[in-house]
């Protein structure tokens, strides 16, 4: 704790706390002990965990990549063995270069705290371009960009994942295609009912079922591979060259497919704070990354045995008697993949939400020792509602693989920009380093992206619809809250000024400790100046405390709270600075624990005091700075909203909320 004089400090709203610059002598730490990266379980126990969250997407991919990549554009590609070994040849190198080499050995270098994610990842840059505040302002909405193509992502993915799998009942008896729909939205309806008591109880399981179905991957593809060797050539990428010579626009065309291998990359990334970077890359080295491999080498193998496996190469590696297992497994293995996307989009909410560029939303957390876990019910029935109607719409996985492409390939671009500033400015490297980089990893994606662009009006539209809505709710919302932010200001006055104001009139003083939320410590709250003018009351304790969200994942407690006696010693009254983290929980009642007997002024029992909330009603006005049907926009967002009350977990028994108006 830091005992300071007063100092300006950044302005959020009321409503909504969002970034701010910390002051100076609140520099975010490094490399903190405490942080959740800094796991101390062994690596084998962290592997396992990785291998059942951080891989369930990408691991589920040979159910339906190879399978799209011989059916897109009318079987377009066909399974004779140029075809086959260009595809197979496209998928090893795409995986090696996009998840291998771009992630797990770059990228992951990358990160925030021991945080990851796209979300992260901005804010660290803006971090380390602080001097350059218009490139700051850059990275930050390439984040908010990446997050709404995110958003899509966790749209998509569970709705093909469940589907693919569920289809392989199809192939072990044709008679039940019927069944392939209702069954899908049955388990997903489970999955997202299931949300609401978190994972930590299944949590366990999800691991040894992934080690399983990554095995299962291999052991599938080994057969036959032993009885065509041959396949092994079509890793060189000389057959790639061969494809795109001989059929340069199925090619192309075929790249829009075959980035289905490399969904759930961007996991790798967004799930190194649960586990932290070795065991992801162990995990990524020993398990998944051969399993994949083996299994599509396989799929190819298949093919050039029996062409018209092309139907689907997945389940047909696998002897007749093992199709109902293997439709069983890979159920379970979808399962998770979803749960996967579903648990980042509930980060990805919270990050933004910390960041300023959403309301704040309820945020329970379904453990007690996971301070990741968490449920956030708005995200997850929109989500649901949003994958209901994906699956009613699109009713097979061959037809949602147009639409996924997209939200894949614009989340890898925007993540190698992204990274590419940070390298520029954090770690110098030399232009042609970065220029290197650039062409390698952007210029694959930028490939991957424009042979998505055909699938624009077969499905791939989606992704750009679902991205569009939500930058349109982030940037509302962050423009709104700042204008609200000013006006605001003006309304309460500076707290200077009301001190001083108080001591002149002697204001009579009642037992007890009030607690004032308010964003900053140059102005006064509106709840306080509220119960003078209308009771001429003032507690014999007086705490105002602003709740500061930093662009760093985790704060440490002993660098959390900045104590400023606002220029009056042995008043009663002083203002208690709170840092927190995008993954802090902001809870006030428990800062107020901490700070007790450090100073004389803090010496309370947070359980015994009264909380005052100045509650400000938003109505839209004439004035300038936002389009009208924003500004509604931003009202609804305001309406729906989660209370200040729910979010700095106040006793509601004990929580006064006194409210003003504003126009917008």
């Amino acid at each position: 704790m830091r005992v300071t004089d007063p100092q300006p400090t950044a302005d959020v709203d009321a409503a909504a706390p969002g970034p701010v610059e910390p002051p100076p002598t609140a520099a975010p730490p490094v490399g903190n002990p405490d942080h959740p990266a800094a796991h101390g379980a062994g690596l084998a126990g962290l592997a396992l965990g990785a291998l059942g969250i951080v891989f369930g997407d990408i691991g589920t991919s040979p159910l339906y990549a190879m399978q799209t990549v011989f059916s897109i554009d009318g079987g377009a590609v066909r399974p004779n063995t140029a075809d086959i070994y260009g595809v197979v040849s496209l998928i090893f190198w795409s995986v090696t270069i996009v998840v291998t080499i771009k992630y797990v050995s770059f990228i992951l270098r990358a990160d925030n705290d021991g945080e990851g994610g796209i979300m992260a990842l901005a804010a660290l840059v803006r971090e380390v371009t602080r001097t350059t505040a218009r490139r700051g302002m850059v990275a930050l909405l390439l984040g908010v960009l990446g997050a709404s193509l995110f958003y899509g992502d966790s749209l998509i993915t569970p709705a093909i994942s469940v589907l693919s799998a569920v289809e392989g009942l199809e192939v072990a008896e044709p008679q039940l295609a019927e069944l392939v729909l209702p069954i899908g939205i049955a388990i997903l309806a489970l999955l997202f009912l299931a949300q609401r008591w978190g994972t930590h109880r299944v949590g366990r399981l999800f691991g040894p079922i992934m080690v399983l179905w990554f095995v299962v991957l291999a052991v599938l593809g080994v057969p036959h591979i032993v009885e065509r060797p041959g396949v092994l050539v079509g890793l060189s990428p000389t057959w790639i060259g061969a494809f795109i010579v001989d059929h340069p626009y199925t090619a192309f065309i075929a790249m829009g497919a075959v980035v289905l291998s490399i969904t759930g990359a961007e996991a790798l990334y967004a799930d190194m704070g649960h586990f932290g970077k070795r065991p992801i890359r162990v995990s990524w080295f020993a398990v998944v990354f051969p399993a994949l491999i083996v299994n599509y080498l396989g799929q190819a193998a298949l093919l050039l045995a029996d062409p018209k496996a092309v139907d689907n190469p997945f389940y047909l590696l696998a002897p007749s008697w093992a199709r109902w297992p293997l439709v069983v497994l890979a159920t379970f293995a979808t399962v998770i993949a979803s749960q996967a996307v579903i648990s980042g989009a509930f980060s990805v909410s919270r990050q933004a939400v910390r960041l300023g560029y959403l309301p704040h939303l309820t945020v329970r957390h379904t453990s007690t020792r996971e301070s990741g876990q968490i449920y956030v019910p708005a995200v997850n029935w929109l989500l649901f509602a949003g994958v209901l109607v994906l699956m009613v719409t699109f009713r097979s996985s061959d037809k949602l693989a147009a639409a996924y492409g997209l939200a894949v390939t614009g989340t890898l671009l925007l993540t190698t920009t992204l990274f590419l500033m940070y390298a520029a400015t954090k770690w110098r490297w030399p232009t042609w380093q970065l220029v290197l980089t650039g062409v390698v990893f952007g210029g694959l994606e930028l490939l991957y992206l424009a042979a998505n662009i055909p699938k624009i009006p077969h499905g791939g539209w989606l992704p750009l619809v679902i991205a569009a809505i939500v930058v349109t709710v982030m940037t509302t919302w962050q423009r709104g809250r700042r204008l609200i932010t000013g006006r605001r200001i003006d309304l309460e006055g500076p707290l200077p000024d009301f001190i001083d104001h108080l001591h002149e009139k002697r204001v009579r003083r009642v037992p007890g400790t009030a607690v004032f939320p308010h964003p900053t410590n140059q102005t006064a709250p509106l709840a306080l100046r509220a119960n003078v003018r209308f009771n001429d009351v003032l507690h014999e304790r007086v705490v105002i405390v602003s709740v500061l969200s930093l662009n760093v994942p985790h704060v440490p407690v002993a660098e959390r709270l900045t104590v400023d006696e606002l220029g009056h010693h042995d008043d009663g009254i002083v203002h208690l600075t709170a840092s927190f983290g995008f993954q802090d929980d902001q809870d006030i009642p428990e800062v107020l624990r901490q700070a007790r007997n450090l100073t004389p002024e803090l010496d309370i029992d947070p359980d015994a005091a009264s909380y005052f909330l100045s509650r400000i009603t938003i109505e839209r006005g004439a004035g300038n700075g936002m389009a009208s049907w924003r500004k509604r926009l931003f009202i609804g967002l305001s309406h729906n909203a989660a209370t200040p009350a729910s979010v700095f977990r106040l006793p509601v028994d004990r929580t006064v909320v006194m409210g003003s108006r504003i126009e917008l």
